[in-house]
């Protein structure tokens, strides 16, 4: 091969690899879970957790009933806290932790952008090489919220919060999408003792 064509070989080849590296940066992840932590609440002190029903109380005081949604986000969070080393709090008795939840789902409008394809190929002693573009595109797709809560009843504070947001899928939410979203927001929550 002669050198202007392994010049304009390489040029070529550098162009489709940087492109490739900038839009393989510039690929969208979900976006991850963000928590809070109070600095000063001492975890290793709690030992049982309870359910905050203040949202489940109705203006005459009467406790509304749990949705199918409710009870799985109420199991997930049991087991990731059982996991977590603490244990249900049982009836009548006070819990070092209330846990309280929010769930929303929200309708928002999700654009595409333009998408940009690069390939390089060869053959023998000939080179190779395109380009395909894609047009954007705008849909509307749903969103899920999930907002967890831990409340020190001593302190009377917020100790912890965990939030999530997902793009949600047709039909009712399945309990393996709660518990999976339930575990990835208690990635971060403090464990006791020698547990994960």
């Amino acid at each position: 091969m002669n050198q202007p064509k392994q010049v304009l070989r390489n040029t070529f080849i550098g162009f489709a690899l940087g492109t490739a590296i900038v839009l393989a940066g510039c690929a969208s992840q979900a976006p991850q879970p963000s928590t809070m932590r109070d600095p000063q609440a001492d975890f290793s002190a709690y030992k049982s957790f309870g359910w905050d029903e203040a949202a489940r109380t109705d203006a005459s005081g009467q406790m509304q009933p749990l949705s199918l949604l409710e009870s799985n986000i109420r199991a997930a969070i049991a087991t990731e806290m059982k996991r977590k080393g603490y244990e249900e709090a049982a009836a009548g008795s006070t819990p070092d932790l209330l846990v309280g939840y929010e769930a929303a789902r929200a309708e928002k409008v999700k654009n595409n952008p333009i998408r940009i394809g690069v390939g390089v190929g060869s053959y023998g002693s000939n080179t190779g090489g395109s380009v395909g573009v894609g047009s954007s595109s705008v849909k509307n797709v749903s969103e899920g919220t999930l907002v967890i809560r831990a409340i020190d009843l001593k302190r009377k504070a917020e100790v912890w919060q965990g939030r999530l947001s997902r793009e949600l899928g047709k039909g009712n939410v399945e309990p393996a999408v709660v518990q999976s979203a339930v575990a990835e927001v208690f990635r971060e929550f403090p464990a006791r003792g020698g547990q994960p």
